[in-house]
């Protein structure tokens, strides 16, 4: 189990986990070996994964607004082949999104067979944001949680092995970032006036971060990475990505008989 792993069916309490940590490592350059040689193992794996194509991974990356989301993403799968996967960034739903289920959107973009997929926020934030914003109810909510951790014992049961990762900041890692955006010109774009709006609901995010979290499907457990340290938020990000892909038990394909003779025309 990843040091990052929340245990199965336990209560969630993201302030006893330190944004700011870094475990046993005091600075970035501790970590470039290790980073090296998990870059490697990721690129390996990966081919075996293609090449057999009999199991799937989705990294499903949650955090709050500034949390290093597209970042992440683009820093630990960088080095992969390219053909091999698939990312998406779930936006607000399309008004042909909102005519279906909330999970139909999300259904769309899961891995085939021999992929990997990496999804920047999921199928909670449906349950999350209109949470916070008083559009879902207790009640509903934890009907909504059930109903995920079915659809996810369903992928599961059908090859695809989820990894959940929530990047823990700290509010004031946020507000540095946010104030970042608004001074730099060239960070203009990545600046949207809700993310303010949003900010004043910080502890009610946290407290339902929290449930759905302890509400999780055991087949597929969140894991929290303190992320006011991008170095070592990468670090754990793609070393979690390696641990699941080992369990996985990926082997090379089976070798094809008889493509000796092919040797001959060759010559």
């Amino acid at each position: 189990m990843s040091k990052w792993q929340l245990k199965e069916k336990s209560d969630v309490s993201l302030a006893s986990i330190q944004p700011g940590d870094t475990g046993s490592f005091k600075n970035k350059r501790e970590t470039i070996k290790e980073v090296n040689r998990l870059r490697e193992e990721l690129q390996e794996l990966q081919e075996k994964l293609a090449a057999r194509s009999e199991q799937a991974l989705l990294v499903v990356v949650q955090g709050m607004d500034c949390s290093g989301k597209d970042g992440v993403i683009r820093e630990v799968f960088s080095g992969v082949n390219p053909q091999g996967i698939a990312s998406h960034s779930f936006k607000k739903p399309t008004e042909e999104e909102r005519m279906h289920d909330f999970l139909w959107r999300v259904h769309r973009h899961v891995p085939e067979l021999g992929m990997i997929a990496t999804f920047n926020r999921s199928h909670y934030e449906e349950v999350l944001v209109n949470r916070v914003h008083g559009r879902v109810s207790d009640d509903e909510a934890r009907r909504k949680f059930e109903q995920i951790n079915q659809f996810e014992a369903l992928l599961t049961d059908n090859g695809v092995t989820i990894v959940k990762i929530f990047l823990h900041i700290s509010p004031e890692f946020q507000l540095k970032k946010l104030r970042k955006r608004i001074e730099n010109p060239r960070k203009h774009w990545k600046f949207d006036p809700s993310d303010i709006e949003e900010r004043q609901h910080w502890d009610r995010y946290q407290a339902y971060y929290e449930e759905a979290m302890s509400a999780c499907n055991e087949a597929a457990p969140w894991h929290v990475v303190p992320a006011d340290n991008r170095w070592y938020r990468d670090y754990a990000v793609l070393r979690i990505t390696v641990e699941a892909l080992r369990r996985m038990k990926l082997k090379d394909p089976d070798p094809v008989a008889g493509l000796e003779k092919y040797l001959e025309l060759l010559e």
